[in-house]
């Protein structure tokens, strides 16, 4: 399992609530298990206590990538440093895939928890792997979408760091929203001078010659 794998358990949670809107997808055990995907022997350990526990630690990630996204980079690496010293895990190489032509393992990173509970272990991988992208990509690859009220948590992963909204979608509404704003200023400019577009257009070309 590649480290980068990791640093979406960090997004997967932030993500689970929308402050803006009031929303609040982590309301059971069910939704904590959830969180885990694959990974279900260790979202079987969830209890009903780990809703509370998980929504703590979704609120220290957020203010992580709310540090990361203000520009402030000395507080989002201390928030996470808090988050690592807390939650700690043992790096071990692991091979339980193996290559198809011979079968030998393949040998990757994997990021061993010893949790008392379902939270300290989703926990420490998760902030583990938000170290690991910080560090290789830069404090700047933690975002939070631009396209209002949305304001998901994403990781940049983009060649030119051009990355400003978590989805399609929200990029694609950000986009129809600008185009809209800008008819509706045409419009009133338009307006104000008792001109329509056309005419105005007409009215500058005149003015060239």
């Amino acid at each position: 399992m590649e480290l980068a794998y990791y640093s979406d358990y960090a997004v997967r949670l932030v993500n689970t609530e929308e402050p803006s809107r009031g929303q609040d997808a982590l309301t059971s055990v069910e939704a904590v298990r959830e969180l885990f995907g694959a990974n279900q022997s260790a979202a079987r350990r969830a209890s009903d206590a780990d809703v509370t526990r998980f929504r703590s630690v979704r609120g220290r990630l957020r203010a992580v990538f709310e540090a990361a996204d203000g520009g402030d980079e000395t507080l989002a690496v201390d928030l996470l440093n808090s988050l690592l010293l807390e939650f700690p895990v043992s790096p071990q190489i692991s091979g339980h895939d193996h290559r198809a032509e011979d079968g030998s393992p393949l040998w990757h990173m994997h990021l061993a928890d010893h949790p008392s509970n379902a939270t300290a272990g989703f926990a420490a991988i998760a902030a583990m792997g938000l170290a690991f992208h910080l560090t290789e990509y830069g404090v700047d690859r933690l975002g939070l979408c631009e396209a209002a009220p949305c304001r998901n948590a994403y990781l940049d992963t983009s060649t030119n760091r051009s990355r400003r909204y978590c989805s399609d979608r929200c990029a694609t509404r950000a986009n129809v929203a600008a185009y809209r704003a800008r008819k509706r200023l045409e419009a009133d400019r338009s307006a104000g001078t008792g001109l329509t577009a056309d005419s105005a257009q007409r009215t500058a070309a005149n003015g060239e010659r």
